[in-house]
């Protein structure tokens, strides 16, 4: 792979964005989703962002976000914005992400 840059968290937006996952085999792919919301003083860890899976070939593998898929980069605007963190329980085409930010201060 090649690197891309990493977006600040004043530059994600609502809108189209992508996760990379691996659902079958060993080859990462793109699968669409959208921000739905922006949480940036969120008070839990790994909720900045919620998502909304709209890419019609994952819903059909796996029904949306599922185990395993935690830690999926969020790509927007050709910029590594966060990662996949949480998925509703009553809704897995639904889940929130973390700020690349948060994670990149974390590990500081």
């Amino acid at each position: 792979g090649q690197p891309i840059p990493t977006a600040e968290s004043e530059d994600i937006h609502t809108g189209s964005a992508v996760i990379l996952s691996t659902v079958g085999g060993s080859t990462p792919q793109e699968y669409s989703v959208e921000i739905l919301k922006i949480y940036p003083n969120a008070s839990q860890a790994g909720r900045n962002l919620l998502l909304k899976v709209t890419d019609p070939q994952l819903l059909s593998l796996t029904g949306g976000i599922v185990q395993g898929m935690s830690g999926s980069p969020i790509i927007q605007d050709g910029k590594l914005v966060g990662a996949v963190t949480h998925v509703l329980v009553n809704d897995p085409t639904t889940g929130y992400g973390i700020f690349i930010e948060n994670m990149l201060d974390a590990a500081a």
